[in-house]
């Protein structure tokens, strides 16, 4: 093993030194080495120490005030990488990732957005270790973003939300609808309000975003209407805002809404019906009719004006009457 090592580090010198210093530095290390106990270190310490960084990094990140279902996926993610690449995490090079990614994609015929969610991730990783002195320079510097083809999303058009209106049966879905479709708050957002939360008088409430970042967003007449027939309905005493329509009436949660939209959806013969379309339609049309775009961030409740700019998709009706306008 010592002698192995030995000659590695001359094979490494061997630009720099000439034969008769590459003689004297093998001696001196031998000397050295000597008085040493050299231990390879197995994969299942490096395992260890791989996951000892990455809880370290999953620590911080919580303490940034990423949630639990972000958390959950950086580690699946980055478990995933190691468990493939078998190295301890100062050995990654750039080649191992480029590598890992490019077969993960051919064997799981994975989006070009999939891969760029992983390569972020793995960017979030290294970079806390470069940072924190773990590394000398994150493997992931030189592999840069991945060009993703760009779609315009569906948004819900006027006839497509009265068509979802006219579909409930319920008043609670009725209020769930308009409430999403009027302040854009995100399907986890919604499910985290409480009866309390809502301002009739002002027609606004406050809402818990990413990052346990409050913010106020606000609802239109109708929706105020509905929510109030909604509530004047309710027997139980939870303190939630939508709650199951069957006894025990406990708090609606993320999946029960999605379920919910999905079902009307059919019934009102729309494709994609879901929570975040309701967001993605409030952005686009704010966007459209002139708010400014520093107002829809902070509507949304996004940190990087960026985001906003990717949930506002561009009315194209628009686009050919300016056309016709200033061009044509």
């Amino acid at each position: 093993m010592k002698d192995k090592l030995i000659t590695q580090i001359q094979n490494g010198m061997s630009a720099m030194l000439d034969s008769k210093q590459l003689g004297d530095l093998r001696k001196v290390l031998t000397a050295v080495f000597s008085t040493i106990e050299i231990v390879s270190v197995s994969s299942t310490n490096n395992q260890k120490s791989n996951e000892k960084l990455l809880d370290m990094f999953l620590s911080a990140k919580r303490i940034e005030g990423c949630s639990e279902k972000s958390l959950k996926y950086y580690d699946s993610t980055i478990v995933n990488m190691f468990s493939k690449v078998q190295k301890p995490i100062r050995e990654i090079d750039t080649g191992d990732l480029r590598v890992y990614l490019s077969e993960y994609q051919q064997k799981r015929n994975s989006s070009k957005v999939t891969i760029d969610n992983m390569r972020r991730i793995f960017s979030s990783f290294f970079s806390w270790l470069e940072d924190e002195d773990y590394i000398l320079k994150s493997p992931v510097r030189r592999i840069h973003k991945i060009k993703t083809d760009k779609t315009i999303k569906e948004t819900f058009t006027d006839e497509s939300l009265e068509m979802l209106r006219d579909a409930c049966n319920e008043t609670r879905d009725l209020a769930m609808i308009d409430l999403l479709a009027s302040t854009g708050m995100r399907v986890g957002e919604l499910v985290g309000l409480n009866r309390e939360d809502i301002n009739f008088y002002e027609r606004e409430c406050v809402v818990l975003g990413k990052g346990n970042s409050e913010r106020v967003v606000y609802f239109d007449a109708r929706t105020k209407i509905h929510l109030l027939n909604y509530l004047d309905s309710r027997t139980d005493g939870d303190s939630a805002l939508f709650v199951s329509l069957a006894s025990p009436y406990k708090r609606l949660m993320i999946g029960g809404v999605e379920t919910r939209l999905r079902e009307i959806g059919k019934k009102a013969d729309l494709q994609k019906v879901h929570p975040h379309k309701f967001r993605r339609t409030l952005a686009t049309r704010a966007i459209d009719k002139g708010m400014p775009i520093e107002q829809v961030q902070h509507l949304l409740g996004h940190v990087k004006i960026d985001t906003t700019m990717h949930y506002a998709m561009v009315n194209q009706m628009n686009v050919k009457n300016s056309h016709r306008k200033f061009i044509g």
